[in-house]
């Protein structure tokens, strides 16, 4: 029997039963639109987080304290105070780390700000003019503080344009002044609208002189973090070396293994993130793939429920000719047919639902959300959709292709 008429006789069996048809798939349906969905969102999730993270700069080396976390138990590890300003000299010293070209220590903490009867708890930043440079937020109102203002210890603050929307409203805000800890700040500057750059909301963050920040609001001697950035992409390897070889000696530290202190790159951080988002995905799909592994129960039970309702079907067509062979390709062609069309079905669905999830996400909760499908989904998709109809039609049509044609012909 040709492959097309077995086609058409497989099509003609399913049409019989339509409904019985469409419900048998449903299981394969739900599972393949799961897993566009997830893999959908993992992808959308993950450049999202890369695309923050690229707005540091390619240059950008983050000087963090305490030795590196590898583990839940490793957290209690972590030295919070020790970044100090004689490392900041250090590190600027270009005869300990040559191929740096700028370097700012900063601190941040949530405050209350306030202006008149309005107020915000929003992040405070201590910062010098260097995270201008790195985020490319530069005030479209007004001017950074300078590294006088940070000798001075000068209480300025540059605003977001939420923070000055909420406090100022239509009025002008330059000029000022603000109140954070009960401390009285002079606006200089308001940023423009940008949302979320790398790790900051810069729409509700208000940056001071970390000088300021450190003395006047937090009471700390110590830095929360360092940024630093190379002269070129090239040298950042280098400039990490020095910096931890800088680090180890002004902290006494011989053994690499007690640093207290680590060193990420965007590259590192770009790295770690895609392996995070593919294993909490590889983790989603797995759960996911448990109602195809049901779907295919269920098909491999509706199959056997059809082969013994055509029995009489199966050995009419043996008796006209029809080979084991043929009756196990039709059978198996049946079950095929329904899985990949169940896998057609779920991969449009998964497709507009992602879809739907990216402008939900785009649009109510302000994210930079691009929706993307993975080819790599929509071919799984097919692919497990097509084998679980192999897998577990195989049996049923094994089960049918083995008939009597004269003990089929006498069932009733």
């Amino acid at each position: 029997m040709i492959l097309r008429h077995t086609f058409k006789t497989a099509l003609d069996g399913l049409g019989a039963h339509r409904s019985r048809s469409l419900l048998t798939i449903l299981g394969i349906v739900i599972g393949i639109t799961a897993i566009i969905l997830v893999m959908s969102v993992g992808r959308g999730a993950e450049d999202l987080i890369l695309n923050q993270i690229r707005g540091l700069g390619s240059r950008t080396i983050i000087i963090a304290p305490g030795r590196e976390p590898t583990g839940p138990s490793s957290f209690a590890e972590i030295s919070t105070d020790s970044l100090k300003l004689k490392d900041v000299e250090a590190l600027k010293n270009k005869a300990n780390v040559q191929g740096l070209k700028e370097l700012t220590p900063a601190v941040m903490r949530v405050y209350t700000v306030a202006f008149g009867n309005e107020s915000v708890r929003k992040n405070v930043l201590g910062a010098s003019e260097l995270i201008a440079k790195i985020l490319d937020i530069y005030p479209k109102e007004g001017s950074f503080f300078t590294d006088e203002d940070i000798r001075q210890k000068s209480s300025v603050a540059i605003i977001g344009s939420e923070i000055k929307e909420k406090l100022f409203g239509a009025s002008d805000a330059l000029g000022e002044k603000i109140k954070i800890k009960e401390r009285s700040f002079r606006v200089v500057g308001v940023l423009p609208p940008k949302g979320q750059v790398a790790l900051f909301n810069v729409d509700d963050l208000v940056v001071v002189p970390y000088t300021t920040a450190q003395q006047y609001l937090m009471g700390i001697n110590y830095f929360n973090i360092i940024l630093a950035q190379s002269e070129s992409e090239e040298s950042v390897s280098r400039v990490v070396r020095d910096i931890e070889l800088t680090l180890r000696e002004t902290h006494n530290i011989d053994d690499p293994d007690k640093d207290d202190f680590h060193i990420t790159t965007q590259a590192d951080v770009a790295e770690r993130v895609s392996a995070i988002t593919n294993i909490l995905t590889i983790l989603l799909v797995s759960v996911a793939a448990i109602s195809l592994l049901v779907g295919g129960i269920g098909i491999m039970n509706i199959m056997l429920v059809s082969v013994t309702e055509r029995t009489r079907e199966i050995g009419l067509r043996k008796a006209l000719g029809a080979t084991e062979k043929d009756i196990l390709t039709q059978f198996l062609m049946e079950a095929v047919i329904l899985t990949a069309l169940g896998g057609i079905v779920g991969i449009l669905l998964g497709v507009g639902f992602s879809f739907i999830a990216s402008l939900v996400l785009s649009k109510f909760f302000l994210l930079q959300w691009v929706f993307t499908i993975p080819l790599s989904a929509v071919l799984l998709g097919l692919g497990v959709s097509t084998a679980i109809g192999l897998t577990f039609g195989l049996y049923p049509a094994r089960q049918a292709s083995l008939k009597s044609p004269i003990e089929a012909l006498r069932y009733e």
